[in-house]
């Protein structure tokens, strides 16, 4: 007790030394606060996104380690000998290629069966065409319109490719256009396997404002079609829709229109590419995976072989289709278990599973760990500083008070316990100082924080916009070095044509024009917690360790005698 009597004694007599203490342990105490805070904030943010995150995978394959094995095939580079080089195997490509397509439905199935999958979905996709009296939405003239003005189509298509005149506008492709990019369909036509697959449902972006969603794995040939899709054609609901196979305009499929929608992603992208009005989302057209099978599978057994005119390569006129399954995980310890069982159940290595949701999750956590990062590295060098600023101060506290150690210790109290005095003395004032600074650091952390992370983002998107400038893709142009303000409508403000919701219909300047740039966390709502305290109260307890073994040291190495005796 009378330690303790005497440690507080003493700080009341040195108040001048020991507030200069205080200052220095607070401004140590609200660095380190902010520092810790900064890295809790980062934790809390991961555990806070990753709750409310829905995980889904996908499975697909690897193309990287198909080309690989081909090259491994082909033989090592060091065994390369120039005058008789490998020969590409070209049909082993294409078998390779063939066997890229999606996984079945029951391979699909079988990976679903996985524990850690809560539940599975997948759509089917296929294109097809309309009818005279179903046409697509389309942002562009039509070749009807176009044959008006000869001449002046003939103008404006020299205007846009230069010297091409096989080429025609969108809307009445042909000659080289259809060449390059093939024949053009009007539509998209999705199935769903079930509500949880229409995403776009779930999420708002889209939303039916007439009839009602079909029943779930129904297989009557009944659709939804977008308002703009209704009111271009004059439908309504119950009317019926005839659409086509575009590599047989003789197979033909009757559908009821039950729903139509309103799908807002159409008012900020209707870009149609090369004419092709199928990428356009009001000309998507949704029904069940189950009678969209029905249909394919009706296709498939009407199919012919064909030549094509202009390869003379042989074709199967069957719809094609594009199968996706996606799984949904109950948190990303399941998604990480995943891949583990899916290898289990017989996926072979050429195929990966990844996942959208968490690459885009620890995309947006880049600005925020790149600060917990910085602020790690700020808590070393701060405590560092101040914990040699402390060691210091101490040595010149016992020099000061050596006579007052060789009298308790000439009284007989043990070196030890003068020791103890000088802890309870240095951990007093350290503790005090960082209450304060704890209750400075809770106050400022939050803040600070935001203004740190704020430049940290900018920082990340500036760092985006110098990558795409390098890429020279500030100002995108027309092949050739024709921007987009000179193509017909370039009067217009961006250039080019216009379709629904203003934007461009020239892709090149809709990919100069497109924003993408991640959804990084920019603000954070919470940073000081009970770990954070506790923290804190552990660097206190650390500083006053470090600092004392010196005075420990120099306390143990004086002689009392000595002390009393050379006192000046």
């Amino acid at each position: 007790m009378y330690i303790i009597k005497n440690a507080f004694r003493c700080i009341g007599r040195s108040k001048g030394r020991n507030l200069l203490i205080g200052i220095i342990v607070l401004v140590i105490a609200v660095s380190s606060c902010i520092g810790l805070s900064i890295k809790q904030a980062a934790i809390n943010a991961k555990e806070e996104t990753l709750n409310n995150l829905t995980i889904t995978a996908t499975i697909s394959f690897d193309r990287q380690s198909m080309m690989n094995e081909m090259r491994e095939n082909m033989g090592s580079p060091d065994s390369f000998d120039s005058s008789n080089p490998p020969s590409f195997d070209r049909s082993q490509f294409k078998e390779m290629m063939g066997a890229s397509s999606s996984l079945t439905l029951e391979e699909y199935e079988t990976y679903a069966t996985a524990e850690s999958v809560k539940y599975f979905y997948y759509t089917l996709t296929t294109s097809v065409n309309g009818s005279k009296d179903f046409e697509p939405v389309s942002n562009s003239y039509s070749e009807d319109d176009s044959n008006e003005d000869d001449t002046s189509s003939d103008s404006q298509n020299q205007n846009m490719f230069g010297n091409g005149q096989d080429m025609q506008m969108p809307g009445g492709f042909g000659g080289k256009f259809e060449q390059m990019f093939g024949a053009q369909s009007d539509f998209t036509l999705t199935g769903y396997s079930s509500d949880s697959a229409m995403t776009s449902f779930i999420n708002g972006t889209t939303s039916i404002v007439e009839g009602s969603v079909f029943e779930e794995n129904t297989s009557e040939h009944v659709c939804m079609i977008s308002e703009e899709l209704a009111t271009f054609n004059n439908l309504s609901l119950e009317d019926t829709i005839i659409i086509t196979n575009p590599n047989s305009e003789e197979e033909t499929y009757e559908l009821k229109i039950v729903g139509i929608y309103d799908d807002s992603s159409a008012n900020e992208s209707s870009f149609s590419m090369m004419g092709s009005t199928s990428t356009d989302p009001v000309n998507n057209i949704y029904m069940s995976a189950t009678a969209l099978s029905d249909i394919i599978a009706s296709s498939s057994e009407n199919s012919e072989t064909q030549t094509d005119d202009n390869t003379g390569r042989e074709y199967e006129t069957a719809l094609t289709e594009t199968l996706s399954g996606t799984y949904v995980f109950d948190n990303s310890d399941d998604y990480y278990k995943f891949e583990d069982e899916v290898r289990t159940l017989g996926l072979d290595d050429s195929y990966t599973v990844s996942s959208s949701d968490i690459s885009s999750y620890e995309e947006s956590l880049t600005p925020l760990n790149t600060l917990s990062e910085m602020a790690g590295y700020f808590l070393i060098v701060i405590l560092i500083i101040g914990a040699i600023i402390l060691i210091v101060l101490n040595i010149f506290n016992v020099r000061d008070r050596k006579y007052d150690i060789g009298v308790l210790t000439a009284m007989g109290m043990k070196k030890g316990k003068v020791s103890l005095q000088f802890l309870i003395e240095t951990f007093t004032v350290t503790i005090l100082s960082v209450i304060f600074g704890i209750l400075i650091g809770a106050v400022c952390s939050v803040p600070v924080t935001n203004i740190l992370l704020e430049n940290q983002v900018n920082s990340e998107e500036e760092k985006s916009l110098s990558v795409k400038s390098n890429f020279g893709r500030d100002n995108m142009a027309m092949p050739g070095g024709m921007p987009g303000g000179d193509m017909p409508g370039g009067d217009m403000p961006g250039g080019g044509f216009r379709g629904n919701g203003g934007m461009s219909n020239n892709p090149f300047t809709n990919l100069a024009d497109k924003d993408t740039r991640a959804e990084y966390i920019s603000e954070i709502n919470s940073a000081m917690n009970f770990t954070v305290v506790l923290q804190m109260l552990g660097i206190a307890i650390l500083l006053t360790l470090i600092s004392s073994m010196v005075s420990t040291l120099f306390v143990m190495r004086y002689d009392p005698l000595k002390i009393l005796a050379n006192r000046d």
